[in-house]
């Protein structure tokens, strides 16, 4: 027998009738401190710490249910497992209303008192070594996988594997972190030669590529408006796959999940190219050449997605769609205020767009107050602010108000973002763009072998300034340095949040279909 250093209280009025449950759950090392009634029992909380305790709810006097309630207002912390003969529904509930750990009905065994006991006391431990070891068995497969990964739809399975384990590892002890990190680094630096052997490949044939920015409402949207119904088409603005796995644990509960089909963003990963391509159905330099009135270049101080809407309509003309469609964008609470205000008359509508920018200014203000720096420190802190965001957003009271009407709903992203580590000197005149992943100008200073080069924008289908303009793009955890005042750039960006360039993170992002669990 060892000692766990666990302490229970069990509390029943028959408790004499115990004893062999008591005897068993001291032989495995547990610390039994027992009480006769309810009263005795707050006596003891009050003086005496307890991790978990076991409470009849048929007592005489105080009951069970009333000394639940007393002991919830001393300890709240504490899980209290209730033990009754009875089974009917009305005391289940009082039970469970008021937060009870878990509820066992009468005879009980001592097998079923140990199970419990573990269930609530050594979960964490028990999660954490189960874990481990079913990650140190997969991965060498994943590591293979890697580097075996020949196609979009492998890296889409290779990026999924990586975000179940880190999502599932997170919950331990931190003990696989660096494992984990280094395999993912791993990841990023081969997917990040896929793309650059494939990207420009795909731009040329379009049959061998993924699904793509300019074809996602294409594939996603118009098929579910023929068919006649009504979409509300989101969009997250910087919204990564890990962040959609933590959202959709919630989502689920009200919404059906139809279809998950991760797709890429086209380069730049930046909402400026990636969002307009979404809207208009078109790459960056289509839109420059066919809607220059709705194309704004990175040198000007105008609102780079200013005409979204506009290029919504554009869209559903080309392919002789005559639905109606309204376009919100939603970036304080006051907008989404109105959003809601507004739905009644929406729904009147065969197709509402919606773009939610609280991710993308999280992440910026990540960078710039230290606060929110300090709040995401890593990625597991960022997908709970962002998780915390959502619980209390008017993306989820539209989301509810919206789960009992007939409306499909299409939730997607432009891009994604990653924590950017490794600075890469870069040089050129003051007409760059400011952007830490990618840069487009002319006359630009670099080590070629160190970036992502687009020479000729129109083999990227990318817009440019001047003759001599080409594109080059940050890879894995990079981002651009200016050599002046060195130092102070790279500490002040280090670790922060970016996007533009090329990791799984930034390209590889959420396309849901949804239908309310109420249709």
């Amino acid at each position: 027998m060892t000692d766990s250093g666990i302490k229970i209280l069990w509390v029943d009025d028959e408790i004499e009738h115990l004893r062999a449950h008591i005897l068993f759950l001291k032989e495995k090392g547990y610390d039994i401190t027992t009480a006769t009634n309810g009263h005795d029992a707050l006596e003891m909380v009050q003086a005496n710490f307890f991790d978990l305790i076991f409470l009849d709810e048929n007592m005489p006097g105080l009951t069970g249910l009333e000394t639940l309630s007393q002991l919830k207002t001393l300890r709240s912390d504490v899980p209290v497992i209730m033990i009754t003969k009875s089974e009917e529904e009305d005391i289940m509930d009082q039970a469970i209303g008021n937060q009870i750990a878990d509820y066992l009905i009468k005879p009980v065994n001592p097998r079923q008192i140990l199970l419990s006991i573990k269930k609530h006391l050594d979960k964490k431990e028990l999660v954490t070594k189960t874990t481990t070891s079913a990650y140190q068995s997969q991965f060498g497969k994943i590591a293979l996988e890697i580097s075996d990964s020949f196609t979009y739809q492998d890296w889409v399975e290779v990026y999924k594997k990586l975000i179940y384990w880190e999502l599932e590892l997170e919950q331990g002890d931190g003990a696989m972190d660096e494992v984990l990190n280094m395999q993912k680094t791993e990841a990023t630096q081969t997917f990040t030669k896929f793309i650059k052997k494939n990207y420009l490949a795909w731009l040329k044939t379009p049959e061998e590529a993924p699904l793509l920015s300019h074809n996602l409402v294409k594939s996603k949207v118009l098929p579910l408006l023929d068919k006649g119904e009504k979409v509300f088409f989101i969009v997250i603005d910087n919204f990564r796959y890990d962040q959609w796995e933590v959202l959709k644990k919630v989502i689920a509960s009200d919404y059906l999940v139809e279809e998950d089909s991760p797709y890429f963003s086209i380069l730049p990963t930046a909402t400026q190219y990636a969002r307009n391509a979404i809207f208009a159905g078109l790459m960056p330099s289509q839109i420059k050449e066919m809607f220059p009135q709705y194309w704004v270049d990175d040198d000007s101080d105008e609102g780079k997605n200013k005409y979204e809407g506009e290029l919504l309509g554009t869209l559903l003309n080309r392919f002789r769609k005559e639905k109606s469609f309204a376009y919100r964008k939603i970036t304080d609470s006051d907008a989404g205020k109105s959003l809601l205000d507004e739905l009644h008359g929406l729904l009147s509508n065969d197709l509402n767009a919606i773009v939610f920018n609280f991710v993308d200014m999280l992440s910026h203000a990540r960078t710039e107050v230290k606060m929110i720096k300090e709040l995401a420190r890593d990625e597991a802190a960022y997908r709970s602010l962002t998780q915390s965001w959502y619980n209390h957003s008017p993306l989820k009271e539209l989301l509810l108000k919206l789960r009992s009407e007939n409306v499909k709903i299409v939730l997607t992203t432009d891009h994604g973002t990653t924590r950017v580590q490794n600075p890469v000197k870069v040089i050129g005149d003051r007409n760059v763009n400011a952007n830490l992943r990618y840069k487009q100008g002319k006359n630009l200073s670099y080590k070629a072998k160190e970036v992502f080069e687009v020479l000729k924008p129109k083999d990227a289908f990318l817009p440019k300034l001047n003759v001599s303009t080409a594109y080059i793009f940050g890879c894995n955890n990079d981002f651009f340095a200016y050599p002046n005042n060195y130092n102070h750039y790279v500490s002040y960006y280090r670790d922060s949040f970016q996007h533009g360039g090329i990791s799984l993170e930034e390209m590889i992002i959420p396309c849901v279909t949804l239908r309310g669990r109420g249709n």
